[in-house]
Formats: structure tokens, sequence, C-alpha cells
């Protein structure tokens, strides 16, 4: 079995994995955000942020749009998180990024754990 974009997601989870082991958690997620946006930076990996995106329904734009948290690499849609439970809810939205970018790999990743959570959502 093959894994989707696995160099590129290796290097955005140790990124974060970076981010949690110095802030730890308990911060809101914008400075987990600005941290990661440092790092990028830094190591030249190229991301958007706040990247927007429209929703249609039978070729009429709707006037709710997404906004997903960072596209990383022109093709994962890394959506950030700091609650105490990842939910059905926090998957569904990633997914629903994936479905109106027509992006194959979101990485849902949760700082507001001691330890940081992060699920891989093929699409």
């Amino acid at each position: 079995m093959t894994i989707i974009y696995k160099e590129e997601s290796y290097e955005i989870i140790g990124r974060c994995m970076e981010v949690h082991n110095e802030l730890g958690h308990g911060f809101s997620e914008i400075v987990y955000k600005d941290a990661l946006e440092i790092l990028f930076k830094r190591y030249r990996i190229p991301y958007l942020r706040e990247k927007e995106y429209p929703v249609y329904f039978q070729g009429i734009m709707l006037a709710h749009k997404f906004w997903a948290d960072m596209v990383v690499f022109e093709k994962i849609i890394l959506e950030i998180k700091c609650v105490s439970v990842l939910t059905d809810e926090h998957i569904s939205q990633t997914i629903n990024y994936l479905k109106v970018s027509g992006n194959k790999l979101g990485l849902l990743v949760n700082f507001g754990r001691g330890k940081l959570e992060y699920k891989r959502l093929v699409f």
C-alpha cells in the first residue's frame, strides 16, 4: 500500500511536533499557526495560510466559503485544532475542505493535549 505524500506529510508533522515540544498545549490555535508559519519559512516549506475555497451548488457559488487553516506543498490541507478531544465534526470539516479544494490529503492536527495528536485523512 502506498502512503500518499509520505515525505511531505512527515515534514509537516515534524514541524508540528517541533512547535508542540517547545510551546506545549494550552494556547489558542492562532499561536500554533504563527509558530508553524515561522518554521515553514525557515525550512522553505511552501504554504498558504487561511486559503479560501468557494462552495458550489448546481453550478452556483454559495455565499458561504471555507478557509483552510493552511495548504502546504500546494496539495495538503493542514487543519489545526486545540481541543481536548478530536471529534467526528473536526474530521468532517477537514474532509469538506478536501472536497472543495480538490486536494487528496488532509492532516488534522491537535495541539490541545499533552501529546501532539494527528490524523491523516485521504479523500
